[in-house]
Order: structure tokens, then C-alpha cells, then sequence
């Protein structure tokens, strides 16, 4: 099997709006806002419904023409998913049932694109049915006879070494389907790569107006979650705060990607406090909290200071430390530039940052269907390197959680050094690189209302 190099294209796939023109772009988010309506079960099935048909109609056609890529087959089992098929399926289907196969075929000369499913199961009006079980044909050889019948130049499938993304296809069901095929089109396969990707990393108009509103669900929990209705100073642990923000986003019907992370800096202690440390008066802390709502996540890092007597306001040290991380902010998103690759975008902004007398660490990813995204990753946290994951080129039409942490030593606390780590998501036009609901500004403030 024969990898594709990762491609380049300048090209957008669809005109794709940024958030509400009412919502904060690179200002502040609001610290404390209301959590949005979540939608019932039954409204959410219908703009996934929605979103579907629209990916379908418009993402698929353009990747395929982009990459010459005649036929797609994406074949996963039930409980082996493919990352991309799980994102393909309505949302009654919800999971690959036996052993399901999804064919594109596109006929050329502007004709749509075809889509069947070689499975036992339907697939709606989302994909044609193109296997009769029941007639006593063999799924392999039926799949293999339409792809014969309409003898594709280059047959796709998400085999590749370059992306977990993009390798759904298990060894066995390569093997048996390989098995099934004409030696002929044997000789046609070719990775999928760039379509997985491009299908995973591009966010579409729909998406994009409900977007904001998921992140503000976000903001609205974190923002709970650094206030005395859940933190007691004296009492209450980092731990605890953890449990709560699982807690609260079982209760809203909702689902984290990842197991929250809270963090306690405290003046005198060299490393950050987390379990079962109690939260003090005086502590900078730290939240790292992902969400999963209308299958699109969330990647939050926020900062707060727990006031002590007396105090109206954080110390100014800390308050610069944030503005840092701001500032490593402004160097990445205004180093983003269609065609570029990750690492590319990671040493402009280093360079930007460093020049500034900023001390940087830079590690942002694509956010969409996963919260660590298809699509190229800019720097990582324990390597500012250039690297092989960070080689894939910047497409418009991308979401990204700008992730990343500025180190700054505080005065009042004897010249002690903090990683100022932050984390908001944005979305990239293919021109500019806007927050999706503003981003954190200000420190969250525990013990001021």
C-alpha cells in the first residue's frame, strides 16, 4: 500500500462564517455566563441529521475532485470503528452494526457522487442500499462486484501510517477484502489519507453556527466550577472540583472527552498541588476541561485566583503572567496562514513570541469531531521541535484549540516562576484566526461575590 505526501491546498471548500457576529472573536469571553438551553435528545438527532446531509453533499465531492480519488471505501466492524465511518453514520444508525461498508463512487463529468452501503442495514437516504443479503450473495464478492461494475481509476481506503485517522481499516478486513478484489483493481488501491482528513478537520457553515454556543457551555461550567458556589477556601479540594465538573456535565446530559485536570500554584511550593490538596485562600489555579455536545468537543484551559481578606483583585504579577499568555496567544493565531505546515506556523510564532521577551511554549492542535483533531499538530508540549505530526499543511475551514503557555516569574511571590498554561477554541477562514467564544482575559476571581 502506498502512501500519499501530505497535500497542499489553497483552495477552500466551502465559505464557511465565523461565530455570531455578537459573540467575542479575539476579546474577552465572559468569566461567569449563563449555560445555553441544552437541546433535547430528539433536536439534536435532527441537526446531526442535517449536518450529515450537508457534509455529505458538499465535503466528500470537493476531497475526492481535490485528490483524483475516484471510489472511497470505508468498511468498519461493530465495536472496531473507524474514526471516520463513526462520523458518517445518521443518527439513528449510531454505530457500525456487523460488518458495514460505505462506498463513494464518483462518475465523473460533474454527475454527484454516488453513495451505497454494502451492508445489511440501511442507511436512510444518507446512502443506497446495494447488497441483498438475503439473496445468498457474499458481502466481499457483492462489494467487489460494484466496484467492478463501475471500474474506479484509484479505489481509496483508510489505510496509513501517517494518521491514526486515517488507518480504520483492521488488518483482517484489509486482508479479506484485498482477497475479494480482481487483481486489477488490487493494483488500484491507494491510502486514503487526505480524504479521512479532510473530511474530519473541515467544519461546515451549520456547525459553525452552533459552535459558539457549544464552547459557551464550556465557559459556563468552568466558570461555576471558579466561584464560591463550589469552592470553600480551607475545605474544599482540587479534586473535588474535578468531580463536580464531571458531575455537572453528566447532569446537563452531556459528555467530557478527557477526565478533568485542576491544578493549585502556590506561593513557596515549587511544583503545582493537584488530588487531594485543600484550595486556599491565595492560590492561582489551573482547570484543563473538555466537553462533547452535537459530536463536536471542547478544549478549555482557564486560570483563577482565590482571593485573600481584603483583597479585591489578583496580584498584578499573576496578572501579568496571563497577559503573556495573550501575548504567545497573538503570536500564534496571526502566524496561521493557509498552505503552511504546523511546524512552519510553530517557529513563526516562536520566533514572534521570543522576539517579544516572551518565553513561550506552544502546543495547539485541531479540535472538531475529536478534541485532538485530524489535521496538523503545532508543537507539543515536551517538544518545540519540528516534527513529523506537525507536517500535515494548514486547510481554511479548520477549528483549533490554541493551546499553549507563556512562563513568568512573580514578583510578589519572591520572583517565583508559573507556567501561565491557557487554552481557548477558534476557527480558521482561511484568512483569520478567530475565537469561537473570546477567550480568558481576565483571572477568574474565587471569593468576590
Amino acid at each position: 500500500m502506498r502512501h500519499f505526501l501530505y497535500a497542499l491546498s489553497a483552495l477552500s471548500l466551502l465559505a464557511v462564517g465565523a461565530a455570531h457576529a455578537d459573540e467575542p472573536a479575539q476579546g474577552e469571553t465572559s468569566l461567569s455566563p449563563e449555560t445555553p438551553e441544552i437541546l433535547s435528545l430528539r433536536d439534536q438527532a435532527e441537526i446531526h441529521d442535517r449536518w450529515l446531509a450537508e457534509r455529505l453533499d458538499t465535503v466528500v465531492p470537493a476531497l475526492m475532485r481535490e485528490h483524483k480519488i475516484d471510489m472511497w471505501v470505508i468498511i468498519a466492524r461493530e465495536y472496531m470503528e473507524d474514526p471516520v465511518l463513526s462520523t458518517m453514520l445518521n443518527s439513528t444508525s449510531m454505530r457500525a452494526r456487523r460488518r458495514t461498508v460505505l462506498v463513494f463512487s464518483d462518475p465523473g463529468n460533474g454527475e454527484p457522487v454516488e453513495r451505497l452501503t454494502v451492508s445489511r442495514y440501511g442507511m436512510g437516504d444518507f446512502f443506497k442500499a446495494a447488497w441483498n443479503p438475503e439473496g445468498g450473495d457474499d458481502q466481499w464478492a457483492r462489494l467487489a462486484e460494484v466496484i467492478a461494475e463501475r471500474n474506479p481509476e484509484k479505489i481509496a481506503v483508510n489505510v496509513s501510517s501517517a494518521s491514526a485517522f486515517a488507518d480504520g481499516l483492521t488488518s483482517s478486513q484489509y486482508t479479506d477484502f484485498y482477497a475479494a478484489l480482481d487483481p486489477e483493481y488490487q493494483k488500484r488501491l491507494v491510502s486514503g489519507f487526505e480524504l479521512a482528513t479532510g473530511w474530519l478537520e473541515t467544519r461546515i457553515p451549520g456547525e459553525m453556527e452552533y459552535y459558539p454556543e457549544i464552547v459557551r457551555t464550556a465557559h459556563s461550567i468552568i466558570g461555576e466550577a471558579f466561584s464560591s458556589r463550589v469552592i470553600t477556601p480551607g475545605e474544599t479540594t482540587a479534586d473535588d472540583v474535578v468531580w463536580w465538573t464531571r458531575q455537572k456535565i453528566s447532569d446537563l446530559g452531556l459528555s467530557p472527552w478527557f477526565h478533568t485536570s485542576v491544578s493549585i500554584f502556590r506561593e513557596g511550593e515549587p511544583k503545582e498541588l493537584m488530588g487531594d490538596t485543600v484550595i486556599e485562600k491565595g492560590d492561582l489555579l489551573w482547570i484543563d476541561f473538555g466537553i462533547v455536545y452535537l459530536g463536536l468537543n471542547t478544549d478549555t484551559q482557564h486560570m483563577a485566583y482565590v482571593l485573600k481578606d481584603g483583597e479585591t483583585d489578583a496580584p498584578e504579577g499573576l496578572k501579568a503572567g496571563l497577559r503573556a499568555s495573550n501575548d504567545v496567544q497573538d503570536a500564534l493565531i496571526s502566524s496561521f496562514e493557509t498552505g503552511l505546515s504546523g511546524n512552519e506556523i510553530l517557529a513563526r510564532a516562536r520566533q514572534k513570541a521570543i522576539a517579544a521577551g516572551l518565553e513561550p511554549t506552544i502546543y495547539s492542535h485541531p479540535i472538531g469531531y475529536h478534541g485532538h483533531g485530524a489535521g496538523s499538530a503545532i508543537g507539543f508540549w515536551d517538544n518545540q521541535a519540528p516534527s513529523d505530526k506537525g507536517t500535515y499543511r494548514l486547510r481554511p475551514n479548520t477549528a483549533w484549540s490554541i493551546e499553549l503557555a507563556a512562563k513568568k516569574a512573580v514578583p510578589e511571590w519572591g520572583g517565583q516562576e508559573i507556567p501561565f498554561r491557557t487554552e481557548d477554541d477558534a476557527f480558521f477562514d482561511g484568512k483569520t484566526v478567530r475565537f469561537i467564544d473570546g477567550r480568558q482575559t481576565r483571572l477568574h476571581l474565587i471569593g468576590e461575590e
